[in-house]
Formats: structure tokens, sequence, C-alpha cells
């Protein structure tokens, strides 16, 4: 891609309003040229430098069609960001603090702040792009996905371009947040893989020296976790087991969720879960962000949501100014 045409890219991306700190994580709301609004985000992890570890969190929808029961990015969907689009946020961030060429250790890209990358092909593109646009020998993309059913086909091309592109440096992750079948229909209300395909694509996945393929758990009191149901299912060897807390969205607390991870990284109700997977060989990684970053909002979905009804209420403030 040449400089005219990354120029052009981010002349489409008009920044509206930025928040955060940037030795924790900024948060930015932009406006595209067809007037929808996407969010997007960098952080660090201190005490670590940037240049050691940094990590961008974009978006891949306008909104988002699964509505899981803690994500604030739910609230509404009108459809899939272009390749573009999602190269903008990026080279946005790039632009700022690097240009083209990205001297990190550890860099990564993280498809998953709005949207469920999996159901949109335009995600697969710009995997197979960065290599080639940017010079940045720690690149690291990160999948964080729910598993759609009917979307075998995009899982496929995706191992395609890992082991093309990424091998060794791909970061795979299943969403599941319990291991109760209803529970979790429930907490992700859409058609997906069960454990039996996630456990089969993840073997097929991580060959040698591959890292292994990561399952979520934002471990809430009220969720079922069973150690004996991932024994089932998951190699140890291919698979380890991420927890973190369930962040206070706004969607979180309308539900009802209460987070089983403290601050320090505790594990309450649940921790003979993670007793019992440790025990049997597993990795489990007890996953907590700064605490700044839930002021900050830096959680899925956050800012545009309070964007929109902050523009709300001063919509309705100047009706009711004018009724009188």
């Amino acid at each position: 891609m040449e400089f005219s045409e990354v120029k052009s890219l981010l002349n489409d991306l008009k920044i509206i309003a930025s928040y955060g700190k940037e030795d924790i994580a900024m948060v930015y709301l932009a406006e595209i040229k067809n007037g929808a609004l996407i969010e997007f985000v960098e952080s660090v992890q201190p005490p670590i430098p940037r240049e050691r570890k940094w990590v961008l969190i974009v978006s891949t929808m306008d909104g988002c069609p699964v509505g899981c029961m803690m994500c604030d990015a739910g609230g509404y969907y009108k459809r899939k960001l272009t390749e573009e689009e999602i190269l903008a946020q990026i080279l946005f961030l790039t632009s700022k603090r690097y240009g083209m060429s990205v001297p990190v250790e550890k860099f990564k890209i993280q498809f998953a702040r709005v949207g469920e990358p999996a159901l949109n092909d335009n995600v697969l593109n710009v995997l197979e792009k960065l290599p080639h646009l940017l010079d940045a020998p720690g690149l690291m993309p990160s999948i964080s996905t729910v598993a759609p059913i009917g979307r075998e086909r995009w899982f496929e091309r995706l191992l395609e371009i890992k082991n093309k592109y990424y091998v060794g440096r791909f970061q795979m992750q299943f969403s599941i947040h319990s291991t109760s079948k209803e529970q979790r229909d429930r907490i992700i209300p859409i058609k997906k893989w069960g454990f039996e395909e996630i456990a089969e694509y993840g073997e097929r996945f991580v060959q040698r020296g591959d890292r292994k393929v990561t399952l979520n758990f934002a471990l809430a009191q009220e969720n079922e976790a069973d150690a004996s149901v991932i024994m089932k299912h998951f190699n140890p060897e291919k698979f380890l087991i991420k927890i973190t807390p369930v962040n206070p969205t706004y969607r979180a607390v309308e539900n009802g969720l209460n987070s089983d991870v403290d601050e320090r990284g505790l594990v309450f109700k649940h921790r003979r879960f993670v007793e019992e997977l440790e025990k049997n060989g597993y990795e489990v990684i007890i996953s907590v962000g700064e605490l700044e970053e839930n002021k900050i909002g830096s959680n899925c979905g956050q800012y545009v949501r309070r964007h929109l009804a902050a523009q709300r209420k001063l919509e309705n403030s100047y009706v009711f100014v004018r009724k009188e």
C-alpha cells in the first residue's frame, strides 16, 4: 500500500473524541465517512514500556449482532466494517506513535473491540495485508471469537493465513464463560460451536512452535465452571485457560453479573475450578487489567454507548428548551 493510500484512509477517519491516560490506555471514538461511529483502543501494561509491549484493540463492526450478557457492544448492530475501515484504526495508531515501522518487541493487535470478527470476511483480508503493510517484527494478531455456526470456511481460511504468515505469533481465543451448554447459550445468545468443534479446530490450529489456543472465562459468581468438562474435551498441550473479571459494563450490571475475580487476581467461588485445572496440567492465567481502565471506559463498547447517551441527553435538553 502506497503512502498516498494510507493518507487517504486516515483522512476518512475523523477522531471526534478521545479519553484516557497515555501511560495506561487511550480510547478513541471516530466518525467514518458514512457517519458511523467506531471505537478503538491502545494500551500499555505498566511497568512494561511501550517499546516492549503495545496493544491495539480494534473494532470489526458498527455495533454487534451477538449481544453477550456482559458486553456493551451488543446494544445495536448496523453493519460490518470494510477492510479499509479496520486498517484505518490500526494505521491511525501506528502513525501517531511510530509510522509504518513499529519497533515493538510484542506488538499485539486484538480484533476484539466492537463486533464478532468471525462474522466479517474483511478481518481475514486485513490479516493478510498487515505483514506487507507494516515493518513490525513483533506483530502478533489476536482473534477473540464466540465461534458462530456457519462460518467454517472463515475459520479454515484463518488457519491457512496463520500457517503462512504468523506461525508462533498468533493468539487464538474462544469465549467460553461457562461449562454449562444451557448457561453458555444464555450468555452468548447465538448459534455457535460446541466444545467438540472448538476442540477439533484447536487440535489442528496449534502446530509446532504455535501458542496454545486460549479458552476465556469472564468469570462471574453466577457462572458454572466445572473442571471435569474442560478435561473431557480439551488437551492441556493445545489449550490454556484464561480467567478474567467481569468488567463493570452497563450490560453486566443490568444482568446482575458479579465478578468472581477481584482486583488482586484472586478467584473466590470458583477457586477449586482453577486448582483442579492446574493439578491436571493446564496452564491457567488470571488476567486482571489496570483498575484505571474501568474508569477510562476501555471495556468493550462502553465509549460509544456513553457518547450516544450523552448525545441523546443533549438533544432532549435542547427540545425541552425549545418547547419552553
